[in-house]
């Protein structure tokens, strides 16, 4: 065999001839890279073709990408005569119905799987019989840094949902964390370990798809020998070609569709590559494009990104200024609308490129977060101005988010201020009538600045707080109260204050504000409060009266002073 081209998707196994004493003979080409064939690419021993994945059976129907022959694997004959390609749909039935020959190797280890993965053994030229056991798939062992963030994916995916999600020791982590979930479904490229562990959990049960309820529909499978026989003759699964799994158009037909992909580099704008680090060719498009663009374009979608914050044992940041030279750009700023890592979640969809960087700063390591914003400066990204405490004092305090209920049934988060807080807090304030603005905060009406702003966004955790009363409305949080204090070191107590949004009043969600931030700053060996309360609000001193302080009360010009201690318990 002389100059024959070898086209993969995905190679598990073993790929002799990619190597350079075979280069007369075979010239692999790749539509993914895989650990097997990437150096070989990047040597120029080998080819890759980047495309969609759903666009592969196309160009071979349309001879772009003639096949000639079809090397296949197929689990045996059934009284009919049907072969199922098994665990490999894909590009494979594709390339089957184009060949000029199709070869087909019956292994009775092939699982036979349900859906649009049958071949009549009339339409086979040649049958190998031969046994072996299928190549396995084994996900790195999850670490903490995934476990994390698999943590804060799950909290984006609600009960009902349809999700797609890729292989890996993240993806791996995330599924891990849904097992408290309800309903899911799963439309996806490929069925793993995770999500065949959900399945038997009763997790996903796929009842509330819009389409093909009932079904989990994929194309491939990657996983272990439970995995494999999981899935054999399982009418609850279902094997489609790629062009159906990987259509945009058909993924968006699913409501509630949650695409969850990965990705090696981010930039501040929300550009990401999946494919190649820098110059270096590392993986491909593969699907994951499809599913995410298929995923905004679904009612209530989410296309989530889910990076850990750094490589190569933390000295690398993966959210980065611009993408390297050379990178592909695998996702492009549209396409991201939530990027999660193990310090948060940042929100994108709908956002100026000031706001996404800020939001993506906030998620990377605290170490790489100084060095971001000095380079956003220089390029512009965000204010000139924009201001930074580096270190500790302006970590953010993930461990102190919590949930509460008002006395009237409100579901409130309440969570610390965040560097990229600045927009919600612009509509805080500007949604505050006059009377409420100059309650709490003596002013009158006026423009709220970027630099006023600041000293609420940005602030030393060890020194300040200010806790957020939120809501989520339509994907996006809505801050409804803001409390904050600031520490005297000389008395050993704090300044404090409120504020709730005018159609939110009266609901107990001052009081809610006030009981959080007395438990902070007793954590924080803080003696008690003060405030100054104008005379003719109320509705504040009625909450520090049935707050549990001693107070000490003392009026001059239309203003009480109180001092508020902690009673002992």
């Amino acid at each position: 065999i002389f100059d024959a081209e070898v086209f993969h998707v995905w190679t598990l196994g073993v790929a002799p001839y990619t190597d350079e004493k075979f280069k007369q003979n075979f010239r692999h080409n790749s539509f993914f890279i895989g650990n097997n064939t990437r150096e070989a690419i990047n040597r120029g021993l080998a080819d890759y073709t980047p495309i969609f994945l759903s666009e592969v059976p196309d160009l071979f129907a349309r001879r772009i990408v003639p096949v000639d022959v079809a090397l296949v694997q197929t689990s045996p004959p059934d009284e009919h005569g049907y072969m199922s390609f098994g665990v490999s749909v894909d590009i494979v039935k594709a390339a089957t119905e184009q060949a000029g020959l199709v070869i087909a190797q019956v292994n009775s280890h092939m699982p036979r799987v349900h859906g649009d993965s049958f071949i009549h053994i009339e339409n086979v030229d040649f049958v190998v019989p031969h046994d072996e056991p299928l190549l396995e798939y084994t996900a790195e062992p999850e670490g903490g840094v995934a476990q994390r963030l698999g943590k804060y994916v799950a909290r984006l995916i609600q009960d009902g949902d349809t999700i797609q999600v890729g292989y890996g020791s993240i993806p791996n982590a995330i599924l891990a964390n849904l097992h408290e979930k309800k309903h899911l479904g799963v439309h996806t490229e490929l069925i793993s370990d995770g999500l065949v562990a959900l399945m038997k959990r009763g997790v996903i049960d796929n009842s509330k798809k819009t389409i093909n309820r009932g079904k989990a529909v994929a194309t491939f499978c990657m996983g272990g020998k439970k995995t494999y026989a999981f899935i054999h003759d399982n009418p609850a699964i279902e094997f489609r070609t790629i062009d159906y799994t990987n259509n945009p158009l058909v993924i968006a037909q699913h409501e509630k569709m949650t695409a969850i992909n990965t990705a090696l580099e981010i930039d501040l704008t929300g550009q990401a590559t999946a494919e190649s680090l820098g110059k270096r060719f590392y993986s491909g498009i593969g699907g994951q494009a499809d599913f995410m663009r298929g995923a905004v374009l679904a009612k209530h979608g989410k296309a989530i990104l889910a990076i850990p914050a750094t490589a190569e044992g933390g000295t690398i940041s993966r959210i980065v200024p611009f993408l390297k030279e050379g990178a592909g750009v695998t996702l492009n700023r549209g396409d991201v609308q939530y990027v999660v890592t193990e310090y948060g979640i940042a929100y994108l969809h709908g956002k100026n490129i000031r706001e996404r960087a800020m939001e993506l700063i906030s998620v990377a390591h605290p170490k790489f977060r100084p060095w971001l914003i000095e380079e956003a400066r220089k390029l512009k990204l965000i204010y000139s101005d924009q201001a930074f405490i580096s270190g500790e004092r302006g970590e953010y305090p993930e461990e102190l988010e919590t949930f509460r209920r008002t006395k009237t049934g409100l579901e409130l988060k309440l969570r610390p201020v965040k560097i990229s807080d600045e927009p919600l807090l612009k509509d805080f304030f500007y949604a505050l009538s006059d009377d409420s603005l100059y309650q709490r905060f003596f002013i009158t009406r006026r423009a709220i600045h970027h630099d006023r702003l600041q000293e609420f966004a940005i602030i030393d955790y060890t020194t300040q707080m200010v806790i957020l009363a939120v809501l989520e409305e339509d994907g996006k949080e809505v801050i409804v109260g803001l409390a904050q204090y600031a520490v005297d070191e000389a008395t050993h107590t704090a300044d404090v204050g409120f504020a709730v949004r005018d159609e939110y009043q009266n609901l107990g969600i001052g009081s809610e504000l006030l009981s959080y931030l007395t438990i902070l700053a007793k954590r924080k060996g803080l003696l008690g409060f003060t405030a100054q309360v104008l005379l003719d609000n109320p509705m504040m001193m009625h909450v520090f009266e049935h707050a549990g302080f001693d107070i000490e009360k003392s009026g001059a010009e239309g203003v009480y002073d109180l001092k508020m201690l902690f009673r002992k318990q």
